[in-house]
C-alpha cells in the first residue's frame, strides 16, 4: 500500500515539474514601428523576439494625452501580430499576418499583442 501511494506521489510530483517547467512563448522575429520623437522626427524601432500572448503597450506612444500614436508597423515575427489603436490591446484593430510587408503610415497603433 505505501508503495502505491509513493509512486502516486512521485507521479503527481513529475507532472507538476513538467507542467511548471514550459518554457514562455515568444514570437521569433523583429517587429519594427515608427513614431515621432521629441525633436519632431521621425524614428524607427523594432521589438526583438516579443513575448507571445502578452499586450505589450508601445512605450513612445502610451499616453494618447502627451503623445502622437505609433505608425507603420511591420511584422517580421513569425506570429501573427495584432495592432491596437489605443494602450492595453483595446480599441480598433488590425491583424499584421508574419513576415509580411510594412504597413503604411496612416495605420497607426499604441499597442500590439502576437498570436500563433
Amino acid at each position: 500500500m505505501r508503495l502505491r501511494h509513493s509512486l502516486a506521489a512521485a507521479c503527481g510530483a513529475l507532472a507538476l515539474t513538467a507542467a511548471l517547467a514550459t518554457p514562455a512563448h515568444a514570437a521569433t522575429g523583429d517587429f519594427g514601428y515608427r513614431f515621432v520623437g521629441l525633436d519632431g522626427y521621425p524614428q524607427t524601432v523594432a521589438l526583438h523576439d516579443p513575448a507571445g500572448g502578452e499586450c505589450v503597450t508601445i512605450p513612445e506612444a502610451a499616453d494618447p494625452a502627451a503623445s502622437a500614436p505609433a505608425f507603420a508597423p511591420h511584422n517580421d515575427t513569425d506570429e501573427y501580430a495584432i495592432v491596437f489603436t489605443e494602450p492595453d490591446c483595446t480599441g480598433d484593430s488590425w491583424t499584421l499576418r508574419p513576415h509580411g510587408r510594412p504597413a503604411t503610415d496612416r495605420l497607426k497603433l499604441r499597442s500590439v499583442v502576437f498570436v500563433s
